[in-house]
């Protein structure tokens, strides 16, 4: 059985954790097939944004603890463990796609970091998030890099040092997750948003999206700086001039990703 499944229609791509027995847990098997799943989507313009989501009870339960017990095991295989994760993370965070999050049941320690990797988040009412790592004896260093990043310092280090759980309100408050629905209605959602997005250029959206992250970690003024270039790569695009006049003549822009 393979350990993630993609399903393609209407231009929306689901990336499916596949492995519900053990909590859809981040095996060394399931990261790679997750990496090459996301290598392919990136590739594919038939897809303009990408739904993550779980089978089984929750969307994501972490690192799977199992293969992180051995006394045979050294620094080399730990730190190969932890290098595909944090790889796989930032591909997400690269692909030239919109991501969203479709959360449920819980998102813990590296499905925390999961959720944080997805540009947009909705989770059901019943979601929990945490980085319960200190509870074991491993502190969650590699989920507290975007976990940071998204909600900031001190929300940041309550989660890593008591491990204890946000309710999925709790969540949207702290700006961790966009959206809180009822679990009946967690996949319509989701894709009533993934809809709204794909109605625009692919080339803008992935434009954007990239300037989005680049943006994020330089002062004022080197973002403004870069946010100008990006202003002006835009405007020289087929799609934006395309945009712009649908826009004056009050009609559907017809996109052609360029």
């Amino acid at each position: 059985m393979r350990s993630v499944l993609l399903q393609k229609k209407d231009e929306i791509g689901s990336i499916i954790l596949n492995r519900p027995k053990q909590r859809n847990a981040l095996s060394i098997e399931l990261m790679d097939e997750f990496q090459r799943t996301l290598y392919e989507i990136a590739k594919d313009e038939s897809v303009q944004v990408v739904i993550i989501k779980g089978n089984g009870p929750v969307f994501c339960s972490g690192h799977d603890i199992t293969e992180l017990i051995g006394e045979e095991h050294d620094s080399e295989y730990y730190r190969k463990i932890f290098a595909s994760c944090s790889l796989l993370m930032q591909t997400l965070q690269k692909l030239p796609q919109p991501v969203i999050a479709q959360v449920h049941g819980a998102a813990l320690a590296a499905g925390c970091q999961l959720v944080c990797e997805c540009d947009l988040a909705i989770a059901d009412t019943n979601t929990v998030f945490s980085t319960p790592g200190v509870k074991i004896g491993l502190f969650c260093s590699t989920p507290m890099v975007p976990l940071s990043r998204t909600i900031g310092r001190k929300r940041t280090m309550e989660m890593l040092f008591t491990g204890r759980s946000l309710s999925a309100q709790t969540a949207k408050d702290i700006g961790l997750i966009n959206e809180v629905v009822s679990p009946e209605l967690l996949e319509e959602t989701t894709k009533k948003l993934a809809s709204n997005i794909k109605r625009y250029s692919p080339s803008i959206l992935e434009l954007g999206k990239r300037a989005f992250y680049h943006q994020l970690d330089e002062d004022q003024e080197l973002a403004y700086e870069h946010g100008i270039e990006i202003m002006t790569e835009n405007c020289l695009l087929e799609d934006a001039q395309e945009g712009m006049k649908a826009f004056l003549e009050k009609r559907k822009p017809k996109w052609k990703r360029r």
